[in-house]
């Protein structure tokens, strides 16, 4: 048979050494470079030229994976790692920075009582510090004198059965002709009587709310002479003349009628007295005027200065 004409343009034989040498190149080439697709190591390695069976094998692109994640045993160490740093940032701050703030300049460590001494009071700290939404030292002070002019007054207030009343003061004047000024008023609607009268039954209105947990109820206290002379002309025999009555001498008052019976009234009678007030004999059952169980005087300055009967 006559051999076979060969292609002027078909590419020569390549022999083994040379395609281990490029295979040793693009190896080289992509470790340089990273993963690359590797290609063919020469065309003529082709349908037509094959070459050896050893080498006949598909052409294999070469591509890196990414690195897979720890698992399991082997990812502990990474989040151990993570942690043990944080702690030793919270260490620092914690413990380095407070101590070397605190260390003095010839290389030893400041004492409680110098670090006591170097620090700002807690209104210097507040208002010299750059936070925000606080008031400054001027409201901080004013706020607080406020506040303790109020505790005080508060206190006083306590201390006096009825505020502002002087119930050493004895009120000059005629019956029926008291000076406002000398009176003292009373916690409800107003009323007014003498001072040591008005003070002497504060004293006996807080002993009753103790017990029932509300005021006396009044109905009544100091009548001016004109008020008097109106009682009189409604109520006729009931009623004192204008001039003759204790209530114009601010001794007297009349409480509403819830006070007159069942336990508010067995208390009255049976602490009132200990207060100096009492309902007189004259105005209880028997007695040598009406019946008014609501009237009550204060007995000592009745006897002083006012219309006794009895």
């Amino acid at each position: 048979m006559e051999p076979q004409a060969v292609p002027r343009d078909a590419p020569a034989p390549v022999s083994r050494r040379q395609l281990r040498e490029q295979a040793a190149e693009a190896e080289r080439a992509q470790r340089r470079h990273g993963a690359q697709p590797v290609e063919p190591p020469h065309p003529a390695i082709s349908a037509t030229h094959p070459g050896p069976a050893a080498d006949r094998r598909p052409a294999v692109r070469l591509a890196t994976a990414p690195p897979a994640k720890p698992r399991g045993a082997a990812a502990r160490p990474v989040r151990w790692t993570a942690r043990i740093g944080v702690l030793a940032a919270l260490a620092g701050v914690t413990i380095a920075v407070p101590l070397t703030q605190a260390s003095l300049p010839s290389g030893g460590f400041a004492t409680a009582e110098l670090a006591a001494e170097d620090m700002p009071g807690t209104v210097e700290a507040l208002t010299a510090s750059g936070l925000t939404g606080l008031p400054p030292a001027s409201l901080v002070s004013t706020d607080a004198t406020a506040l303790r002019s109020t505790i005080s007054a508060s206190r006083s207030a306590d201390r006096e059965p009825l505020a502002g009343c002087d119930g050493s003061k004895r009120a000059p004047g005629t019956n029926g002709k008291l000076a406002t000024a000398d009176l003292c008023t009373l916690w409800q609607g107003g009323y007014q009587l003498r001072a040591d009268a008005a003070v002497s039954l504060a004293v006996l209105n807080q002993a009753f709310v103790a017990r029932f947990g509300a005021d006396l109820c009044i109905s009544s206290a100091y009548r001016t002479y004109g008020q008097q002379q109106s009682v009189k002309a409604q109520k006729g025999g009931l009623a004192a003349a204008p001039g003759k009555s204790n209530h114009g001498w601010g001794l007297a008052v009349d409480f509403c009628s819830q006070e007159t019976t069942g336990a508010r009234w067995t208390w009255l009678n049976e602490n009132a007295p200990s207060y100096g007030w009492d309902n007189p004999e004259w105005a209880r059952p028997g007695g040598s005027g009406p019946y008014e169980r609501w009237h009550w005087e204060y007995t000592q300055g009745v006897k002083d200065d006012g219309e006794y009967y009895g």
